[in-house]
């Protein structure tokens, strides 16, 4: 597979100081003609689940060759391994700590390989900086047309990660909030699909914590201003929103945030019907 010249940045940098700036610098020091596209560096620092949650949303709409480059990486330094993985349609650059485990997951196959080639790297480095140093570098020199096998040693053991999953019975579904997008919004793990195998959209009836929804809508105005609602999101994922407002404030104190449990029933069943471990 041919890179596509596009490489995209994934990190937990902010955009405060010069570390995603130096990167990109790098980058383009290798290949001139390189497309970056910023998916996001707001991701909580340290916070894998949340990065590779992000990644996994975004990296399905880029073009096939699209080279990722993520890094959100609390073990820097330590014996975590620098990867490369070609997954699908696209090359992973980053840490492995789980980041890309959900895009290896999704595809049938996927080659990993253990970045130990260090002439792709840069001359010196870092114990803090591998960003800079280690993946920078060889997503450049990737997207120049370097043959991935020459960039170190096949490996099968990529580190997983552990993600909550959706439970499921004949009458409902209980899954949980795992990302508040900036408009407060309450992204559930529970996806379209789950909810149409329950035959009940758009009467399902949702509980989230201590509030309770009923009927799927289509559109946040679709309730008064201020009113609760939920809805199929534009990534296929159950929301909870609040027109012209944010649901993250509806539990008081820290708000209603991850890891809230989620249900998603028939309009008749009760809350506890149905669902096993």
């Amino acid at each position: 597979m041919e890179t596509s010249g596009i490489i995209t940045l994934t990190t937990d940098f902010g955009c405060e100081d010069v570390y995603v700036a130096v990167m990109k610098g790098v980058i383009l020091g290798i290949h001139p003609g390189a497309k970056l596209v910023d998916i996001t560096h707001g991701i909580r620092p340290g916070d894998i689940r949340q990065g590779a949650r992000i990644l996994e949303e975004a990296a399905r709409f880029f073009p096939p060759g699209t080279i990722h480059l993520a890094v959100v990486d609390p073990g820097v330094g330590g014996a975590r391994r620098p990867l490369l993985v070609c997954a699908g349609s696209s090359f992973l650059v980053g840490p492995d700590n789980g980041l890309f485990w959900p895009l290896i997951k999704a595809v049938r196959e996927a080659t990993v390989i253990h970045l130990t080639s260090h002439a792709y790297f840069l001359p010196e480095i870092s114990r803090t900086f591998h960003g800079r140093d280690i993946f920078a570098p060889v997503a450049g020199h990737l997207a120049c047309g370097v043959d991935p096998l020459e960039l170190g040693t096949l490996v099968q053991d990529p580190v997983r990660l552990a993600l909550p999953t959706v439970k499921r019975s004949e009458d409902a579904l209980e899954g949980e909030v795992i990302r508040v997008d900036r408009f407060g919004n309450l992204i559930t793990n529970i996806h379209h699909q789950d909810i149409r195998s329950l035959g009940c959209l758009p009467e399902a009836k949702i509980t989230v914590g201590d509030h309770t929804i009923e009927g799927i809508r289509e559109t946040y105005s679709s309730v008064p201003r201020g009113g609760m609602l939920a809805l199929l999101g534009g990534s296929g994922f159950l929301e909870i929103a609040v027109n012209q407002g944010r649901a993250s404030a509806l539990g008081g104190g820290n708000g209603t945030s991850e890891g809230v449990p989620v249900r998603v029933s028939r309009p008749h069943a009760g809350p506890g019907d149905g669902i096993s471990g």
